[in-house]
């Protein structure tokens, strides 16, 4: 069965609060002014999928990470708690240790009728999770994290959830989830010990931003955008393996083909295609805009076990004309340039700085292509007791998308545009990988798709 007809639907049980399995501190804890920021107020999903193990015949998995989620959060007790907005829309955690949403569910359906490549967006998604996936949510007064486990015919199960943005980014859910793993398993204590420390991104005081954070401005003209809200979209996902990896390297100049990552040669084709196929007019100005972890840095270290926002967004800007007549490598100086600029140990400070004099606003997302990459984490690696997921990571993706690794080395990159725009792109893909586009250094379709606006 190809996985677009797939169609079932879950017979969900009974919702229920799973609270810490012991006694937890009830206190107030101040999100970081990155945490709080506007753009983060929503829940974001990931999905996990496991095949039946032998090892684990009779366990039900429902029970079995129930039991380590409990355990997890007297650890994590902050996750147990509720977000509450003080003056100035200040988010804060009241640690009320009233616990997680929690739902198992049974669905009359084998993991291998999802396809033999799962990625966004999941098949029937809006089965396995517990909410209605959305880019803005409320996120005061309610459970911060929402699970669901649902078994498969195939002794199989779906380990889906929905955590609040303003409280954990990738690493930090990722760093939960294998102390519920730990604990599941019989551990008395994860092995990385959480720590809170949100203060260490915090805004100065007073706040004085030290960069310039094109990230919170809008572009000139940004009700001129080809995107409207509300307007159809598609999906589809682009697998780029080895050998397209290496026609796209056969593009740069030879001083640029050994040093330059497979991140900065995908996203710099996947703008340039994608400005192409929207038709922005040849002066209007374009982003690339990409999420930077803070953690890592030598002069400001964050501690081991911190599980909070540690992003900031860097951004690539030009016009429409000048990505798609260039060649390849031009843009990829574009996103280096780009990522050096936010390369200082600092900042993340002037981030805070900037965002709590700015109101904490939303980053900016007209004509804008945002990309996480999540290749290097270990997101994906998620094992609760059944082995390595056959697929971890974002159930769904919107015109936000990400670089998820793939087998075989290769690197899937969803795409959400209007159908006429996804057309568009689609042959610009398949002109810039041609061999004849290789030779001459650029996609000839691409070039005329932004030449015919000029």
């Amino acid at each position: 069965m190809a996985a677009s007809s797939l169609a079932f639907v879950a017979r969900r049980g009974e919702p229920e609060l799973v609270a810490p399995a012991g006694p937890t501190p009830r206190e107030l804890k101040r999100l970081s002014d990155l945490d709080d920021q506007e753009s983060l107020r929503f829940y974001r999903s990931v999905i996990y999928f496991y095949r039946s193990h032998p090892s684990r015949s009779g366990l039900d998995p429902a029970r079995v990470i129930r039991h380590g989620l409990a355990a997890a959060l007297v650890h994590y007790y902050p996750i147990a708690g509720r977000l509450r907005e003080l003056p100035g829309r200040k988010l804060v955690v009241d640690c009320t240790g009233e616990g997680v949403w929690f739902v198992e569910a049974d669905a009359d359906v084998s993991l291998d009728e999802f396809g033999d490549t799962l990625c966004p967006p999941v098949p029937c998604a809006g089965e396995l999770l517990c909410l209605p996936e959305s880019n803005s949510a409320v996120v005061v007064n309610r459970p911060l994290l929402y699970v669901q486990v649902t078994r498969l015919r195939c002794g199989g199960f779906v380990f889906g959830i929905q955590v609040c943005h303003s409280l954990v980014d990738a690493p930090g859910i990722t760093q939960f989830l294998q102390a519920v793993r730990e604990l599941a398993g019989g551990m008395e204590a994860p092995s990385v010990r959480p720590v809170w420390a949100r203060e260490l991104l915090d805004a100065r005081d007073p706040p004085r931003p030290n960069y310039h954070h094109p990230e919170y401005e809008l572009v000139p003209n940004a009700a001129n955008d080809k995107l409207r809200p509300g307007e159809q979209l598609v999906h589809r996902a682009f697998l780029f393996g080895p050998e397209e990896i290496a026609s796209l390297r056969e593009q740069l100049p030879p001083r640029m083909k050994a040093r330059c990552s497979r991140f900065l040669l995908l996203s710099a084709f996947a703008w340039r295609c994608r400005t192409a196929a929207l038709g922005y007019e040849p002066g209007d100005e374009v982003r690339f805009m990409f999420v930077m972890n803070a953690r890592g840095k030598r002069d400001r270290p964050l501690p081991e076990g911190f599980y909070g926002n540690a992003l900031t967004f860097g951004v690539a800007r030009t016009t429409a004309g000048e990505l798609c007549t260039e060649p390849l490598g031009r843009t990829v100086e574009l996103i280096v340039a780009a990522r050096a600029r936010i390369a200082a140990d600092d900042y993340a400070q002037s981030v805070a700085d900037a965002l709590v004099l700015r109101g904490r606003p939303r980053f900016m997302t007209a004509r804008t292509y945002l990309v996480t990459d999540l290749t290097k984490s270990n997101l994906h690696e998620v094992d609760l007791g059944w082995g390595m997921p056959v697929y971890g990571g974002p159930a769904t993706t919107t015109l936000a998308t990400f670089h998820i690794p793939a087998t075989g080395g290769g690197i899937t990159v969803p795409m959400c545009l209007p159908p006429w725009a996804m057309e568009r792109f689609a042959a610009n893909v398949c002109a810039g990988l041609s061999p004849a586009s290789s030779r001459r250094g650029r996609s000839s379709s691409v070039e005329s798709a932004i030449l015919s606006n000029l």
